[in-house]
């Protein structure tokens, strides 16, 4: 079964053929930088690209920077505003002419690593964080995705929200060691688990890279792991999502 996979995200757009069956990618990523400013049109033009690309015809997944609501964009995040009310996968269908489900980025990379990575068969409320330019969140509860879990943006003391505070992001501008931003991290987890009382943390993203340098500052009772679908999460997650949302036939 192959799918093919995009990751959109806030300076690069990819995609890449999906074996949904082993959760692994049958082609090399093809890139396109996020067009600026970052509106639908501009947006839709980048998807066909690399539709194109891999000469595709069949059904498309996607993973998108928003909460998305019976396909409709809640947010812009750092796209353009104009995305606010959008059917996304409407409007990507109408210019690909591909069936396409379009799901949160961080439900995507949560995706794949519950079905392929460290997630596999862990039971109860298991929580998927992507750390990078923001604190993603993916919510699974026996395996089933629980949609639109934006931890990231809570709000903490003077912060809009607590990404702001301990995405890595941060830690790379502040150029933190990472035993301070990993006491920051701490801090985020800390909160979460007051709230929401998970089984099991998963840390992905860009920032589990690091996962070694900043675990023994993690002093959560909640359990955390590295993820192991890392870079490829987005793409695989999306693809398998086409799968599991829409029932595709192949």
């Amino acid at each position: 079964m192959e799918v093919l996979g995009i990751d959109v995200g806030a300076s690069g757009m990819k995609g890449a053929i999906v074996d949904i069956k082993k959760g692994v990618l049958l082609t090399e990523r093809f890139r396109i930088d996020t067009p600026r400013p970052a509106t639908p049109e501009a947006m839709s033009k980048v998807i066909k690209a690399i539709v194109d690309h891999f000469k595709w015809n069949g059904p498309v997944g996607c993973g998108f920077p928003s909460s998305i609501k019976n396909s409709i964009v809640i947010t812009s995040s750092n796209l353009h505003s104009k995305w606010v009310g959008v059917n996304v996968d409407e409007l990507f269908e109408s210019v690909t002419g591909l069936p396409f489900i379009v799901v949160n980025d961080a439900d995507a990379a949560g995706i794949a690593e519950i079905n392929f990575g460290a997630g596999k068969g862990k039971k109860g409320f298991v929580l998927t964080i992507t750390v990078g330019t923001g604190l993603g969140s993916g919510a699974f509860f026996n395996g089933n995705l629980i949609p639109n879990f934006e931890l990231g943006q809570m709000y903490y003391k003077k912060y809009k929200n607590i990404e702001d505070y301990a995405a890595n992001s941060v830690r790379k501008k502040k150029d933190m060691s990472f035993k301070k931003w990993g006491k920051r991290f701490n801090k985020f987890l800390d909160h979460v688990e007051l709230i929401v009382c998970p089984d099991l943390f998963i840390i992905g993203g860009g920032g589990s890279k690091y996962f070694d340098e900043y675990e023994k500052y993690l002093k959560v009772k909640t359990p955390v792991i590295q993820a192991e679908t890392l870079n490829e999460a987005g793409i695989i997650g999306a693809a398998y999502a086409a799968k599991a949302l829409a029932s595709v036939k192949f």
